[in-house]
């Protein structure tokens, strides 16, 4: 299955396709999860921000944010958890993979062929933190502790393979200019 993906994002990605991505990525970091915030925080009556940005935390952490929501803010957390934020993984995982397969297309490694559908790792373990944070907002106030070990756990996975995808990002558009410099000397050399 994976195979087949990455050959997809090799046959689609294009310049186009970037710019379908960014714009369909853009409004939810803009708007959407700006505005569920400032709902869930104005129903608590103070900054507590979702569960979904935090790094290397701990289940009673999650369990003391959860009360903090009071019911009204776990009602509309739960909503965007099962609207919003179904929706942005798919989104934000294409733009991932269109961007990987752009820098890494004419790579010299065969095994390094499927490294522009690693962004499903982060849809997977988003997906999974997703459901639980909505049985954990749900269940409230029996928030079992496994759910929350588990949430922690998919949290930090999908940042763990979020920097790892944005490191060969980074990678890549660093061999990318090494590479287009190295073309602009050799063609100035041609020249003279």
């Amino acid at each position: 299955m994976l195979s087949a993906l990455s050959t997809f994002f090799y046959r689609i990605s294009s310049w186009k396709t970037l710019l379908l991505g960014i714009a369909l990525y853009v409004p939810f970091p803009a708007y959407m999860f700006k505005n569920l915030e400032a709902r869930m925080n104005a129903l608590a009556g103070q900054a507590v921000g979702p569960i979904d940005l935090l790094v290397g935390y701990d289940p009673a952490r999650i369990q003391q944010m959860i009360e903090m929501y009071g019911p009204e803010g776990r009602s509309v957390y739960a909503q965007g958890e099962l609207t919003i934020d179904i929706a942005y993984p798919f989104i934000y995982t294409f733009l991932f993979c269109v961007i990987l397969t752009l820098l890494f297309r004419h790579r010299k490694y065969n095994s390094f062929r499927l490294v522009n559908v690693l962004p499903v790792g982060i849809l997977v373990s988003d997906l999974l933190e997703n459901s639980c944070i909505v049985y954990l907002l749900k269940a409230f106030p029996d928030s079992p502790y496994v759910i929350a070990s588990l949430c922690s756990v998919l949290t930090n996975l999908k940042w763990t393979v979020t920097m790892i995808v944005l490191g060969l990002v980074v990678y890549g558009l660093v061999k990318l200019a090494i590479r287009n410099s190295q073309q602009k000397a050799n063609h100035g050399q041609a020249i003279h």
